[in-house]
């Protein structure tokens, strides 16, 4: 795990918003859908299209709905944040 996908997944632990990802981090947009993607990949994290309800990785747009997605890290995120 990076430190930069350490950062945001610190982040993760409750449901964030994308806006809110960029307060919290501090990051620029490019680099934080960069570890976004990553984090995806490993399924790390999920995304949800509003703080209660899950969207599958298959109906996932990335892409063009980054900004409109809330983020929460999983089970398997949490694990590999805590023994970072």
């Amino acid at each position: 795990m990076s430190d930069l996908e350490y950062d945001v997944l610190d982040e993760l632990y409750f449901v964030q918003s994308y806006p809110g990802l960029i307060e919290s981090t501090g990051f620029e947009e490019d680099l934080l859908n960069k570890v976004l993607t990553k984090l995806l990949t490993k399924k790390w994290i999920k995304c949800l299209s509003n703080q209660t309800e899950d969207i599958s990785y298959e109906d996932l747009d990335f892409e063009k709905d980054f900004r409109q997605i809330f983020y929460l890290a999983t089970k398997e995120g949490l694990l590999a944040h805590n023994s970072h």
